[in-house]
């Protein structure tokens, strides 16, 4: 609201029109099935060239697992000096997940074979190989989009609460019950993130000004399959206009 003010009074008292674009939701992706796959890089233009080649094995983790990277590797397959460049790799591509463009949380890779070359072999030749060997495998985990969940009260006269609670279904929100807060009731709901734009705008219409709100982080959860598709294409429109 504060924002659009704003924006009003640069357009009425100085001529600026401003763009605005919604504010980015903080998804992320997740997986839901264990695979593995292979991942080289090689490279020759004359001269030196590049090679490093690895075998990684990747499974979920449970929410808040975070990320875990174990060295399985026996017999010098790959020397210790290029390992943790496979991980340096992995954890980059993990940035850029694989259904949206969202970090990828709450996995465990293993390292468990791989190639090297006595000469072409290096940090950088590795590193590659654990972004290719991510990139074959997590498509074959079953990525998810997880969206995050936001719980929230909202306090609103009694002649607006049934005004208030149909809004908030229509946002997918789940209502968790009521209260009465003095001369208010106090309605608690989790609410996805993506659905609470411009939120403060229709309180202020619905409830005539006399509603507040707040909200906090409660918790990640599969996003359902339109909102992945829709956020999916989303992103990749975005990067195609950057390119």
């Amino acid at each position: 609201m504060h924002v659009e003010v704003i924006v009003d009074r640069l357009r009425s008292r100085f001529g600026v029109e401003v763009n605005l674009k919604p504010p980015q939701v903080p998804y992320q992706e997740a997986l839901r099935k264990e695979a593995k796959a292979h991942g080289r890089h090689k490279k020759q233009s004359g001269g030196r060239g590049q090679f490093g080649d690895c075998w990684i094995r990747m499974a979920p983790l449970p929410r808040s697992g975070g990320y875990v990277f174990e060295d399985g590797i026996v017999g010098g397959a790959i020397p210790g000096k290029f390992i943790p460049a496979v991980d340096r790799g992995i954890q980059e591509a993990a940035l850029r997940g694989v259904l949206a463009g969202c970090p990828m949380v709450d996995f465990k890779v293993e390292l468990f074979d791989g190639k090297y070359h006595d000469v072409d072999s290096n940090e950088m030749s590795f590193k590659m190989a654990g972004i290719l060997a991510f990139r074959n495998v997590s498509s074959n985990c079953k990525p998810v989009l997880l969206e995050p969940i936001m719980e929230v009260e909202v306090w609103t006269p009694d002649d607006y609460q049934g005004a208030v609670m149909g809004d908030i279904s229509s946002r997918r929100g789940h209502i968790l019950g009521t209260d009465k807060d003095g001369r208010l009731t106090k309605v608690k709901a989790l609410v996805p993130e993506a659905e609470l734009d411009r939120y403060a705008t229709t309180l202020h219409s619905l409830t005539h000004g006399r509603g507040t709100y707040r909200m906090k982080f409660h918790v990640y959860q599969d996003a359902p399959p339109d909102v992945t598709a829709k956020v999916t294409e989303g992103r990749k429109k975005e990067l195609e206009e950057a390119k």
